[in-house]
Parts: structure tokens; sequence; C-alpha cells
């Protein structure tokens, strides 16, 4: 579930240039999604590199990952992850522990 800004206060920022605070703002969340995006980087290589023993706590750390990723684009307005499934190369297995199927 998302949550948006009532509409009567989403109108204004609209019609108005951002202030020096909105930019602040939009720039934390972008900083903000590119290291959830390196996170999913760094446990998707350790997933692939990862021996049988170890695998299913690699899995684990890659669909935590992902999933907070995936929380971040949508706090960020990006609802469809259809495009960071192609480009990270998210594996099936890491979606099907996300409940994706």
């Amino acid at each position: 579930m998302s949550l948006r800004p009532p509409q009567n206060l989403t109108s204004n920022f609209r019609d108005s240039a951002p202030s020096a605070l909105d930019y602040e703002i939009m720039g934390e969340m972008a900083a903000s999604l590119g290291r959830a995006g390196e996170k999913v980087e760094q446990t998707l290589a350790q997933l692939a590199a990862a021996a049988m023993p170890e695998r299913d706590m690699r899995l684990r750390a890659a669909a935590r990952a992902v999933h907070a990723y995936f929380i971040q684009r949508e706090l960020c307005g990006l609802r469809n992850h259809d495009a960071a499934i192609l480009d990270y190369n998210i594996p099936r297995a890491v979606l099907i522990r996300l409940g994706a199927s």
C-alpha cells in the first residue's frame, strides 16, 4: 500500500516551482533509491557466487534487499517494477520469495 498526500496539499506543489526544501527532499529520495539499488546488486552478486550450504541464507538476504528496493521505488512514485527486474536481472527464486509468480 502506498501513501499519498491529500489532494489539497499536492495541488499547490504542482502549481508552483519547487522550493529549496523540495529539491533537498527529492535529492535524498534519489540517494536513498541509489543506495537500495547498490544493496540489491551486492546481494545478487553474493547469491550468484554462493555455494549450496549458504545459498538459502544468500537468497533470503537478496529477497530482503529487493523488497526494500521495491518499497523505496514506490515511495519515489515508481510503481511498476518490471524494468527494475530486467535491469537488475533479479532471479525468479528471489521474486518467488517476495510472493510474485
